[in-house]
């Protein structure tokens, strides 16, 4: 059994509204679920710090999941910890006025990407620059930031990324820049 771990954007907490409906699919497919705690941490790389540290920590490689600035710890934290697949939602990536702070490199396990047409936070554009960077599949869907508008829709995603996972090989090839 897998551990799916969420990760929460910098301005909600560690059992939302979408992490909860998410936390209940991975649930039903079998796998144990853990949400880190952030609040009060602005640094997205003490987060990625903490996350990595939490990954360590157990018996295999995790499942990461996050949301906003918490898809962008996900990912800085996924090479480090080797984490087992990396589901991100609205992911902090390319946003303008934070240029130093690094884009991490494409981990080497399965990515997928969901985003809203509709951002207005943080722009589409950012998931499919990073998605064509590491051959991630990208999904674009008719909401906003926080992609709650059709929960059952993003259900939908996870729950195919999580069935996707369990047909892979033990290993998968590292993302290669095109």
């Amino acid at each position: 059994m897998s551990v799916v771990c969420f990760s929460h954007g910098q301005e909600s907490g560690p059992w939302g509204t979408k992490i909860r409906a998410l936390a209940g699919i991975a649930r039903e497919c079998g796998h144990a679920v853990e949400s880190l705690d952030y609040q009060g941490m602005a640094d997205p790389e003490a987060r990625a710090r903490k996350l990595v540290d939490w990954c360590r920590a157990q018996p295999a490689p995790a499942i990461l999941v996050g949301s906003s600035m918490g898809g962008y710890v996900a990912l800085a934290a996924a090479s480090e910890a080797g984490a087992a697949g990396l589901f991100l939602m609205a992911p902090a990536l390319y946003v303008p006025g934070y240029e130093a702070i690094p884009v991490p490199p494409p981990p080497a396990c399965r990515t997928t990407i969901v985003h809203g047409w509709r951002d207005d936070v943080l722009h589409w554009s950012g998931s499919t620059r990073y998605g064509e960077l590491c051959a991630a599949r990208v999904v674009l869907v008719p909401d906003d930031h926080r992609l709650v508008a059709d929960l059952a829709g993003l259900g939908r995603l996870f729950r195919l990324f999580l069935d996707e996972l369990g047909e892979l090989p033990r290993k998968e090839e590292p993302c290669a820049p095109s």
